[in-house]
């Protein structure tokens, strides 16, 4: 059965489309000429032919569509042309017609396993089950891959170039967790990369030449900074400088004893040649190139030292991009500390060459200097190998990056992949169920259609068609087995084809008819018990009124198959613009106030600005009014076929209205002929006889009309209400007033 129908881009259908939904076994829909009816009903004949529009089966099993629409008619009707014979059953073989329903029951019982099995795969509507199950499990995982773009799309947005969509995304983040091997690296190392690799403007990093300060290191250990420099020891006067040690202090005082002529810059008494004689023997030339050494380390400390300094402030200055210049600040200042301490100990040594000294190492300051220097040199190393290939570092990179973010993703990952591999496997299961049962279907349906070959014919439809058609009145021709074998023809009484020569009305009706009993057969051998829906767009075109009650009434009759699931019909959609058959087919005596039964839906199709809407109602739209009825019955045209039905209508709808009226009553009133007449059309108000076809079939006789007629007015007589009849006949009666009851009542759009 078709549950849903969506139509779109076709004819009056815009872009946005119509959906008409939750469809049941008997659907009608009305709307004007040119609103969309045969869109419809094309849809549903072929929806492969409209790629835009969409029918949803109910668990997912479309079943064979048969539709009455213009199409059919150019398709199967052809005066000139034989016309496909329809194959029913025979019924002279019994054991042959039971070993059908045996298979068709199997058959039944089959696809009621597909369908079972189907909707756990896709459920009620084709949109839920495992399958919708699989999906959201698939969109959510895709929320989940998602927040990692979100997360990282600003710092790492060349490696998302090509997965901007959440489905491509994830598409990526399953292949990266598959085959990514790469190496793993933190966020933050990660980040530094990036700034290179996806930096838009790359120039190369110059290296810093390294530091040198082996010499000044050198100077730690000069042997002079370790000796006591005093004068010689076999002078005269050592012994006393030796005694009292002071040296150093002598060595200052020489140099005022010199400026002095000789004479003592502390007790200023003149000395004889022989003193000074011994202190220049005691400061000889070796003390005095000890004191030259001591010198020269101090000026060479100076000089060392303040070339570093000048070198590591050219750097602090530079900012090399790698190198920290934190680290290069504060191991300055501790090689500036040291060395105003050096320079203490040394400018201490320079004033007493006797005493011993030591400097504090620059060796490991110098050292991380050093490697600093180093380290930063690397990076600019790498940075520029970067540059020099490219195209190369920045594949690395987006790999690591993707490496990184499937390790994060992998809790999330591998509860998506569990619960995948469960509904993967549960849906292959039900998938190969499904194909196995297909195939079991197609097996019994094979077996049903070797069977109904044995005993199908054409014989009986050609028979039933020209049965209904002398019924009805149509005389003037008929059907006939052609020549080619499984072909009709239509036939003159006289046995000439009748080409061109039928009229429009007698040319829709016999392919309506051909129609119908296709419903209960198939143009082959075979199918014939095979479900169908059926579809009827404006059936009654071209037809006057005396087959619109026919034609309305076999389609109902079509409806109780339906509704009580004997046939091999499992739907049925009527489309019309016509409102007296729509009434007229619409008509249910079951329903109340209109008002849909679970079984059926009612839709308008509209059209506005060029453009079809269709639109549900919870009641039938359409109502023809009680004065229809009875325009056909002041019409002197009236038909004689149908003139029985409008009378007992119009009397149901009144009589209904004013309740407590007792038809036995009114019928006791007449006599003869008259009361049988009487019972007829007041039979009705009770049981809804309406639905039987042999008072439907009778043609009556001019004479036979004015009795019923007659008796019709004389029922508004005898219940004293003869001046509603007057009114709605349009008699003036002057000894007749309307009753004031029906003037009040309403009955415009009080028919059934």
């Amino acid at each position: 059965m078709i549950e849903n129908i969506l139509i779109k881009k076709e004819a009056s259908f815009d872009e946005t489309g119509q959906h008409i939904s939750d469809l049941k076994q008997i659907n009608f829909l009305y709307g004007p000429n040119g609103s969309g009816k045969t869109t419809i009903s094309r849809v549903i004949n072929n929806q492969e032919q409209y790629p835009d529009c969409n029918l949803t089966w109910k668990a997912g099993t479309p079943i064979k569509t048969l539709v009455y629409n213009r199409d059919f008619i150019t398709r199967n009707f052809n005066p000139d042309k034989e016309i496909a014979g329809i194959f029913t059953l025979g019924e002279h073989d019994a054991s042959i017609a039971e070993n059908i329903n045996t298979a068709k029951k199997e058959r039944d019982g089959i696809i009621t396993k597909i369908e079972g099995k189907k909707k756990t795969l896709q459920g009620e509507d084709g949109n839920g089950g495992k399958s919708a199950e699989l999906e959201t499990l698939k969109e959510e995982f895709s929320e989940q891959c998602w927040t990692y773009k979100k997360k990282y799309e600003d710092i790492f947005k060349d490696a998302f170039k090509g997965d901007l969509t959440k489905e491509k995304f994830k598409t990526r983040l399953l292949k990266e967790t598959e085959n990514n091997n790469a190496a793993l690296f933190s966020l933050e190392e990660l980040k530094e990369k990036a700034k290179t690799v996806f930096a838009d403007d790359l120039t190369k990093e110059e290296s810093t030449p390294p530091i040198l300060y082996n010499d000044l290191i050198a100077l730690e250990s000069t042997e002079i900074l370790s000796k006591k420099v005093v004068g010689k020891d076999d002078v005269d006067i050592a012994a006393m400088i030796k005694k009292l040690g002071n040296s150093d202090w002598v060595k200052q005082g020489r140099t005022y004893y010199d400026q002095n002529d000789e004479y003592c810059p502390f007790c200023q008494q003149k000395t004889d040649s022989a003193f000074a004689d011994s202190l220049e023997e005691y400061f000889n030339d070796a003390f005095l190139n000890d004191i030259s050494a001591i010198e020269t380390l101090s000026e060479n400390y100076s000089t060392f030292s303040e070339t570093i300094l000048q070198r590591l402030d050219g750097l602090l200055s530079a900012k090399p991009t790698y190198l920290d210049c934190d680290k290069i600040q504060a191991h300055k200042d501790v090689f500036e500390a040291r060395i105003r301490a050096n320079k203490q100990h040394i400018a201490r040594k320079k004033k007493e060459a006797s005493t011993i000294v030591a400097l504090e190492t620059l060796q490991d300051v110098m050292d991380e200097i050093a490697a600093e220097i180093t380290a930063a040199n690397a990076k600019a190393k790498e940075h520029n190998a970067t540059i020099d290939n490219l195209s190369k570092e920045k594949r690395t990179l987006i790999s690591q990056i993707w490496r990184f973010i499937v390790e994060e993703n992998k809790q999330a990952y591998d509860v998506y992949a569990t619960k995948k591999n469960g509904l993967d496997t549960a849906i292959a299961i039900l998938q190969s169920d499904i194909k196995n049962l297909e195939q079991e279907k197609k097996n019994k349906s094979d077996e049903i259609k070797e069977f109904e070959r044995k005993i199908t014919s054409i014989k009986p439809t050609i028979d039933e068609i020209n049965k209904l058609l002398l019924s009805f009145g149509f005389s003037s021709f008929s059907l006939s087995e052609s020549e080619k074998n499984g072909f009709y023809k239509i036939v003159r009484p006289n046995g000439e084809d009748v080409e061109e020569t039928l009229s429009e009305g007698e040319k829709t009706f016999v392919t309506f008819l051909y129609f119908y009993h296709l419903l209960k057969g198939s143009n082959t051998e075979s199918g014939i018990t095979e479900d169908r829906i059926v579809v009827f767009d404006d059936p009654v075109s071209s037809l006057d009124s005396d087959i619109l009650f026919i034609v309305s009434n076999l389609i109902k009759g079509l409806f109780e198959e339906v509704r009580s699931q004997t046939g091999h019909i499992k739907q049925i959609f009527v489309l019309t613009h016509n409102i007296y058959f729509h009434k007229e087919i619409s008509f249910y005596k079951k329903r109340s106030n209109d008002t849909a039964l679970k079984d059926e839906t009612f839709w308008i199709i509209k059209k506005h600005n060029k453009f079809s809407t269709v639109e549900r109602h919870e009641n039938n739209p359409i109502k023809t009014s009680y004065e229809l009825l009875w325009n056909e019955i002041r019409d002197q045209n009236r038909s004689s076929l149908t003139i029985q039905n409008v009378l007992r209508r119009i009397i149901e709808n009144y009589f209904k209205i004013l309740g407590g009226i007792d038809n036995n009553e009114i019928i006791n009133k007449f006599d003869g002929q008259e009361k049988i007449i009487c019972c007829s059309l007041m039979s009705w108000i009770n049981d809804g006889s309406h639905f039987t076809n042999d008072d439907l079939y009778i043609t009556c006789d001019d004479q036979t009309i004015d009795k019923y007629l007659e008796v019709f007015r004389s029922i508004f007589e005898k219940s004293n209400h003869l001046g509603h009849y007057n009114m709605m006949m349009g008699i003036v009666d002057d000894n007749h007033q309307t009753e004031k009851i029906a003037g009040n009542i309403q009955l415009q759009e009080a028919s059934s």
